[in-house]
């Protein structure tokens, strides 16, 4: 596969060959017949910049919420006019199409007014994890060669720990949580918005930015330009700057909304770090697409999750399953209102049986697993409304969207039931990573004249069509020559009714290459009641003789990425390191 060169800004970066994505899926992939009733097969994506969607939702609910901040209302038409004050900012400061401008902060109105308003000044938005340490920080800024950050007050010092070191970094602007504060709180704030640092001088006052009367710019982009540039997590080595055009981004709010039968009327819970392409999808660009309103939520808090449900009526709910863990976890979670839930799904994690069953119990919803990857732009699959099938956590193909598996050594193309690395093509893959030409190249499969994106994550396709996930590639155990899947052991363990959360990572081992262990988080009322041996006893009688876990350590809680992703690699490190880093 050649790339082909584009001028992005003042950067030349190597893209993914124009592909054609007109929905030429096979009429006889088997996930057809059982596709829902009344979603059609094939989408007809619109052909206009993302921030489209907000102008037109503004046109027509203007007097309507569309963010409710712990008791902060935001209507539509102030959102659209914010956003057009912030892009006038923008352009003012000299930022144009093709530059790139980076939003480091939690989930805040401050985010999604800057995000919509770097893509309407015809500039790129490169969202990051707010928790990310200085160095990585400074790594993104620099590889993208941002002009401009956006951020909050209390993560200024990290900010500024590194800055003298980006030389393409001119602005700094700054809010507060205050700045979207009511005077009546009507939920919960978390500590850390209790704290209120001062904006010191040198930097831009976020309140002077949206509030600049100015013209905003000549719309300069298409649905074909980049629009953002979010990181992966680095799960395989350093992060990797992932390029959307608006076109890409839009097909998957489009096929989420249409998916999940999404109106206006929707009331959807924003708890889901937005920096992350989940969140983003499902909880902004969906209801905003429908004119819905949010209630955004800075951090997870199943208390507040919980009153914000009864008291707003929450009808939709994206979130992750370590979110739903905890969510069960809580004392007379049973006494409580769920009862306007009508939505509950996500993904960016495996949901295990024991726990989407459980879930099912307490709300008598059936909770839509899926799954995507920063380089879809989220889902490439999910569990149809109609038809959920509990262990499948990905569900079916999306509209417009083909999925294969393949032998990841021959690059065959395997038949249902057996397992193998997962392709995808369709219009929301990624046009390549940033400044990465050979990782771009390494990332794509041609199989009969078209290009698929190889996933890196092992699953096997069912006779009806539904997808199952294995792990990925390189999270697999060898024990003594024989494959075993970390996923599928903690999916087992989640069924013991003393286990609360669990990871299962590999321990470098002398005599079997290495040994399958499980760091175990108990419930409570366990606690003091249960040893680890008992623990692997109950997995040796479910599992096969080479997979159930051989050590087993209680400990009080499991180290999360920011995305709310059970942190597997930490654990895996300290077990290395234990051991002097062999493998």
């Amino acid at each position: 596969m050649e790339l082909i060169t584009k001028q992005i800004g003042d950067t030349e970066v190597q893209l993914v060959p124009e592909r054609d994505y007109v929905c030429e899926i096979p009429s006889d992939r088997v996930w057809y017949r059982y596709w829902p009733p009344r979603i059609p097969r094939r989408m007809d994506y619109p052909k206009v910049p993302l921030f489209n969607m907000v102008e037109v939702s503004a046109a027509r609910y203007p007097d309507k919420d569309v963010i409710i901040y712990y008791g902060f209302r935001i209507k539509y038409s102030e959102f659209w006019d914010s956003i057009l004050r912030f892009s006038s900012f923008l352009y003012n400061l000299g930022i144009d199409k093709g530059d790139r401008v980076a939003i480091y902060m939690p989930n805040t109105p401050h985010w999604l007014i800057s995000f919509f308003g770097i893509l309407r000044a015809n500039a790129i938005a490169v969202p990051v994890n707010p928790l990310a340490a200085p160095d990585v920080l400074e790594y993104i800024l620099r590889e993208t060669g941002a002009k401009a950050i956006i951020t909050l007050s209390q993560l200024l010092t990290r900010l500024l720990s590194i800055k003298d070191r980006v030389p393409s970094l001119r602005y700094v602007i700054v809010g507060r949580y205050r700045d979207y504060l009511p005077e009546k709180l009507e939920l919960k704030l978390p500590q850390l918005m209790l704290m209120d640092p001062e904006v010191p001088q040198g930097v831009i006052n976020w309140r002077d930015a949206v509030s600049f009367n100015g013209s905003p710019p000549q719309v300069k982009v298409t649905y074909e330009d980049l629009g953002a540039i979010p990181y992966t997590s680095g799960t395989t080595g350093i992060p990797k700057g992932v390029m959307h055009s608006h076109g890409t981004m839009w097909a998957s709010a489009l096929n989420a909304a249409v998916w999940y039968n999404t109106a206006p009327s929707a009331i959807v819970l924003t708890v889901l770090p937005i920096f992350h392409v989940t969140g983003l999808v499902h909880s902004v660009l969906v209801p905003l697409y429908v004119g819905a309103t949010m209630v955004l939520m800075t951090t997870w808090d199943r208390e507040n999750a919980i009153d914000a449900i009864e008291k707003y009526g929450i009808s939709h709910w994206t979130s992750i399953s370590t979110m739903i863990v905890d969510l069960l976890a809580m004392p007379g979670i049973e006494k409580r209102n769920l009862s306007s839930l009508i939505l509950a799904g996500g993904g960016g994690a495996p949901m295990p049986e024991a726990v989407a069953k459980r879930f099912k119990e307490l709300t008598g919803l059936d909770y839509l697993a899926g799954y995507g990857l920063t380089e879809t732009f989220s889902q490439t699959h999910v569990n149809p409304p109609h038809r959920v099938k509990i262990g499948s956590d990905l569900g079916i193909p999306q509209p417009c969207t083909d999925a294969l598996v393949i032998d990841p050594d021959t690059k065959e193309v395997l038949p249902q039931g057996k397992t193998g690395e997962l392709i995808i093509r369709g219009p929301n893959v990624f046009k390549g990573y940033w400044k990465k030409p050979e990782e771009t190249k390494e990332a794509f499969i041609e199989v009969d004249g078209k290009l698929y994106f190889r996933t890196g994550d092992v699953t096997y396709m069912d006779d009806e069509g539904y997808f199952f996930y294995v792990d990925r590639i390189k999270r697999m155990i060898n024990r003594a020559g024989y494959k075993v899947w970390p996923y599928r052991v903690e999916n087992i363990l989640y069924m013991h009714p003393a286990i609360l959360e669990v990871a299962v990572v590999a321990i470098p081992d002398l005599r079997v290459g290495e040994e399958v262990k499980a760091y175990v988080v108990l419930k409570p009322e366990y606690k003091g009641k249960i040893k680890p041996e008992d623990i692997i006893q109950w997995a040796k009688e479910r599992m096969s003789a080479y997979e159930y876990p051989r050590i087993v350590e209680f400990v009080d809680s499991l180290p999360k990425t920011a995305t709310g992703k059970i942190d597997w690699k930490i654990l895996q490190e300290q077990e290395r390191k234990k051991v002097g880093g062999k493998q």
